[in-house]
């Protein structure tokens, strides 16, 4: 089985609570694989805009790579509570993590994942270092 481990050592820096929607269910009556990443990416994007602030339209995050570990299915109706870790930092790049679970049971996580988030400048397509106001919060 092929499973990604977050590793130890993770800083909370975001926790935020998604509804389930019920056009958000499969066919089987759980939460369709594709909304997890759509938790992820928004939990990621609201972090993302109150350290920096605004949408930035010179610079800002592009996803180089995204996983996740379902562990047990979420059914509607119910609250997903997301929380956003930060691992590793570099220079232009930072790793986030992500564990969901339902709000009314934080402790029993549902689903696992992670994204490399590399900062970028749109126009010339680099990388170019993270914003201080990011990379100070990381780093804490």
């Amino acid at each position: 089985m092929l499973r990604f481990e977050l590793p130890a050592g993770l800083r909370l820096v975001h926790e935020m609570v998604i509804p389930i929607r019920w056009g958000d269910m499969d066919a089987f009556g759980h939460l369709n694989n594709t909304v997890y990443f759509r938790f992820m990416e928004s939990a990621r994007v609201e972090w993302t805009r109150q350290v920096v602030g605004g949408s930035p339209a010179e610079e800002g995050p592009v996803i180089v790579n995204a996983f996740c570990n379902f562990l047990r299915e979420f059914t509607y109706p119910g609250d997903v509570l997301v929380r956003t870790f930060v691992g590793e930092v570099g220079r232009s790049s930072l790793d986030t993590y992500v564990t969901m679970a339902l709000s009314d049971d934080p402790e029993r996580v549902h689903a696992e994942g992670g994204a490399r988030i590399v900062w970028v400048n749109y126009a010339q397509r680099k990388a170019v270092p993270l914003p201080p106001a990011m990379r100070g919060l990381a780093a804490s």
